[in-house]
């Protein structure tokens, strides 16, 4: 199998990955370019706290150095802080992944609908293929699997809800706190609701609104974009939650209020607030500050381990079976090649009827058949097989 990754996370310092941080824009700009350099087929997904992509090569055609793909697509120098893995330690990695099980927050429940988008944006920009597209689907099951059959965390699984789960901390309570959250993205919403349900007066900055259209969290204020700093006058938390390039909010416009906040809270990638923003009287958190909050009990961790192990297993099966099926079509054709000797041998011809050669024929076809596999055969594989064909015949 001819598949590799590479990709930076929540273990390379945040400078660094912002550097590799990119928008869905940027991704499906990536994609065809990155296809037609590396001239596999290519996977990239991109979340605010990992940048990953995944390669593979059909035929003779040698796997490049994915790194050093992701680096040039991005148009960024060559980092440290990249990782690279090939084969079954790129699918394993992929399952592990979609399970949250290597998010800064343990047990994410975003990253399966990102693991989901990634591949699908692939399909739109044409550079997925059969290897790449099935197994993301099998890491998305593993992910669905893990969030339905184990409780890896005792805490909210979003970014935006556990990044309210730290500011409520650091106030005591945000009952009456007045919050100001800078993007109506969906991660700027999940944390406006959060705040509501905590008891904050909660204003949320819009760029532009229309009608029916602009969705807004229920029990939140607006104020336009271009009036955020108004808004944030007195205020007691600003969460900025945007995929903007530029900053939200500046160590500059920080120093203009009069009264400015208590804690500002970053729930973006690349960074949307000034990290010198912060000062004497202003907290400053980021996506690094939220990582502690939760953990899976070992009894969790481990059934999560064998749905990913199980996953994983059914992927290579279904690998196998494609890489053999030529081999299969040419069984096919010796087996129907030694019924047609059959039928054309006089003597078994004087013997029976049609049915009876059909029979001995399957009979024959059978034996030969796994007579060169008697090392491989065990007793539960046949009864797979025999179920298998049971269920084919209608039986």
């Amino acid at each position: 199998m001819k598949l590799c990754m590479a990709g930076i996370d929540a273990s390379a310092p945040f400078e660094e990955r912002e550097k590799l941080s990119l928008v869905r824009g940027q991704v499906q700009a990536m994609l065809p370019r990155i296809a037609e350099q590396t001239g596999c087929a290519a996977v990239l997904l991109a979340t605010c706290s990992r940048t990953e992509l995944y390669l593979h090569a059909e035929g003779e055609r040698a796997l490049p150095d994915p790194a050093e793909a992701l680096c040039r697509a991005a148009g960024v120098a060559a980092s440290a802080f990249v990782t690279r893995r090939e084969g079954a330690d790129a699918v394993r990695h992929l399952m592990h992944v979609a399970a949250g099980m290597q998010s800064q927050i343990f047990g994410d429940d975003q990253i399966v609908s990102q693991v989901k988008d990634a591949v699908a944006l692939a399909r739109e920009a044409k550079t997925t293929d059969a290897v790449l597209d099935t197994l993301f689907r099998r890491a998305v099951t593993a992910g669905k699997r893990v969030r339905t059959e184990t409780r890896l965390t005792g805490v909210p699984a979003s970014a935006a809800e556990v990044g309210v789960r730290r500011a409520e901390r650091f106030f005591g309570s945000l009952a009456g706190r007045r919050a100001v959250v800078i993007g109506n993205g969906e991660m700027g919403r999940l944390a406006a609701r959060a705040l509501v349900r905590a008891g904050s007066e909660v204003t949320v900055t819009l760029r532009t609104y229309r009608h029916g259209e602009t969705l807004v969290p229920q029990g939140c204020g607006t104020v336009p974009y271009a009036r955020r700093l108004d808004a944030i006058e007195g205020a007691d938390l600003v969460v900025s939650a945007t995929t903007s390039p530029h900053f939200t909010l500046t160590a500059a416009q920080m120093q203009t209020l009069l009264c400015p906040p208590r804690l500002l809270l970053d729930l973006a990638m690349p960074r949307d607030i000034e990290s010198t923003a912060a000062g004497a009287q202003t907290a400053l958190f980021n996506l690094d500050d939220l990582g502690d909050l939760g953990d899976a009990d070992d009894t969790s961790r481990e059934t999560a381990e064998c749905i990913l192990d199980e996953e994983t297993r059914e992927f290579f099966a279904w690998l196998n079976y494609r890489a053999a099926l030529p081999l299969i079509a040419k069984i096919k054709s010796a087996a129907i090649e030694r019924v047609r000797h059959m039928r054309d041998d006089d003597a078994l011809a004087a013997e029976g009827d049609a049915e009876t050669l059909a029979e001995l024929a399957v009979s024959r076809a059978v034996e030969l058949v796994l007579g060169g596999m008697k090392e491989k055969v065990n007793v539960q594989s046949m009864k797979d097989c025999l179920e298998h064909i049971r269920k084919g015949s209608g039986r």
